[in-house]
């Protein structure tokens, strides 16, 4: 049975999706799954991954720069004040996917995401929230076909953040999303990645603060 697995020319062994174009096996190799605590950060992928739904990552990453200018580089308080002649406007940029939905519920999520922080009081922030769903264990799956695309704890983050007013945020692509930030990490076993994000050690437990990854 395959792994699902590549070794690239440098030797190191990658799932296939990361070994296609260098800008997403850098992007594997330096990004994904590395732990993002800022609410700015959590934000961008947030927003990327509600936008990539329907469509190949790779067309989201290569406009990543797009995305950025497009929407103040995430920064939620102003993003939140943006306005109709916003949406027009985002609507004629081709850096980004033009999809009224989209933009529309990103203006909504930032609005929701200031509405978490006076909810919850100082402190507490969407990153903070999403971090909160992180499990006990993380999946330790051997072969591209045991990676999990949703879990109990992205199912629950789903329901949580669709209470708060968020929209784009279902389980799958909340699963997406924890795997991203490095809330779970689902990097193959044989993968040079596989427990280097310093939050969960190659078998699948939590990494102790202070200890590096097994």
């Amino acid at each position: 049975m395959s792994t699902g697995l590549h070794i690239g020319e440098d030797g190191l062994a990658r799932p296939a999706w990361a070994s296609v174009h260098d800008d997403l096996r850098e992007y594997y190799d330096t990004e994904w799954g590395m732990p993002v605590r800022d609410e700015r950060g959590v934000f961008e992928r947030l927003v990327l991954e509600g936008f990539q739904s329907g469509l190949s990552w790779a067309t989201i990453l290569r406009r990543r720069e797009g995305f950025r200018r497009a929407f103040a580089h995430f920064d939620v308080d102003a993003v939140a004040a943006f306005g109709p002649a916003d949406v027009d406007r985002l609507l004629a940029d081709e850096g980004i996917i033009r999809h009224r939905g989209k933009i529309e519920a990103t203006l909504g999520n930032a609005r929701a995401a200031i509405a978490l922080r006076d909810q919850e009081g100082p402190g507490t922030t969407l990153a903070d929230l999403v971090w909160s769903f992180r499990p006990a264990r993380t999946p330790i799956p051997a072969t591209a076909a045991e990676i999990p695309t949703t879990s109990p704890e992205s199912v629950a983050l789903a329901k949580d953040l669709k209470r708060r007013g968020f929209r784009f945020v279902g389980p799958t692509t909340m699963f997406a999303l924890m795997e991203a930030l490095g809330v779970v990490d689902t990097h193959l076993l044989g993968s040079h990645r596989r427990g280097t994000s310093g939050v969960w050690a190659n078998d699948g437990t939590p990494v102790a603060e202070g200890n590096t990854p097994s």
